[in-house]
């Protein structure tokens, strides 16, 4: 996708654009009989997601934080859409416990599990450690999701063994993958304050959610697994998730109002690399605007996604046995 493309909205070889909007890339999709789990699906692109797989028939967990909202957000889908398929469980991914907990209450459901969409996220936090000592948007944005796609991955190669049905894991990065420390992750400094930058290290959570995906992936195509994974950038837009930065964002938008979302548009590209049939058997990827992209050479590094994958295994190792 050109600069242009990203102003204009023009699609791209998928059909779809930076205009397109979660309802358009799905069109025409039934996702009845799938089980999706979506992280962070209170407010925000999450809540969009969430509304729109529902729409299209998917049955819907959203994983919260703040359970209270999300059965709020709940009802309020209930209200427009009253034989939605809809359930909230708690999760707070900046513990391990609480994932791990989510994990085995999903499981106790006897439910299958075609999609995970990874998409909860803190952003540019001050400098602050998780109750396991991990700082909050390391242990937020990427350790909480690979333990939760550990936990479920099981669940989801059953469902696709037994379906069928190809499995999608999708993990959203964002662009400022690119503005990470140097060396990309900071392996022996990860919890230090010394050195610590909010904007690097958030850049370094995102630049985490691409190596996952890509060793996923390798993973996946080594078994012989019938699961894709991909990561996507979902836009600049206002949610949330910039209660951190909502000054400077703001007057960034000022300046950048031509390259900015609504939440629709935001959401839309999770949902065509959740859904889309044209996506059938692609993994490893990159997707911007509904597109693919190619990321940063950090995010096309082998060795540094094996290097993470065997870290973050080794950080939950040493965790759970303290």
């Amino acid at each position: 996708m050109s600069f242009i493309s990203l102003i204009t909205g023009c699609p791209g070889l998928s059909g779809f654009g930076s205009a397109s909007t979660a309802e358009d890339v799905t069109q025409g999709i039934d996702a009845s009989g799938l089980t999706v789990i979506v992280t962070g699906g209170a407010s925000g692109i999450g809540l969009e997601t969430v509304r729109v797989l529902v729409m299209r028939k998917a049955h819907v967990i959203i994983g919260a934080r703040n359970v209270e909202a999300a059965n709020k957000a709940k009802q309020q889908i209930l209200q427009q859409n009253p034989s939605a398929k809809l359930d909230v469980l708690e999760l707070d991914l900046s513990s391990i416990s609480s994932t791990t907990q989510f994990a085995q209450n999903f499981i106790a459901l006897n439910l299958p599990l075609n999609i995970l969409i990874n998409n909860a996220g803190v952003m540019f936090c001050p400098f602050q450690l998780s109750e396991d000592g991990i700082e909050m948007q390391f242990a937020t944005n990427h350790l909480g999701h690979f333990l939760l796609t550990n936990a479920l991955l099981e669940k989801m190669k059953n469902t696709a063994n037994s379906t069928g049905i190809e499995g999608r894991i999708v993990n959203l990065s964002s662009i400022a993958h690119v503005h990470t420390y140097a060396h990309g992750i900071r392996f022996n400094k990860i919890n230090e304050k010394k050195g610590y930058s909010d904007k690097r290290a958030y850049g370094q959570s995102k630049l985490a959610n691409i190596l996952h995906t890509k060793e996923l992936t390798r993973r996946f195509q080594e078994e012989g697994v019938n699961i894709m994974a991909n990561a996507v950038h979902p836009g600049l837009i206002m949610t949330p998730l910039m209660r951190h930065s909502k000054l400077l964002m703001r007057l960034l938008r000022v300046f950048t109002f031509f390259i900015w979302k609504n939440v629709p548009q935001g959401a839309s590209t999770t949902c065509y690399v959740a859904l889309h049939p044209n996506l059938k058997g692609v993994s490893g990827k990159y997707f911007l605007d509904n597109n693919e992209k190619r990321p940063s050479s950090y995010a096309r590094d082998e060795a540094l996604a094996k290097k993470l994958w065997n870290f973050s295994e080794d950080l939950i190792s040493s965790i759970s046995k303290v």
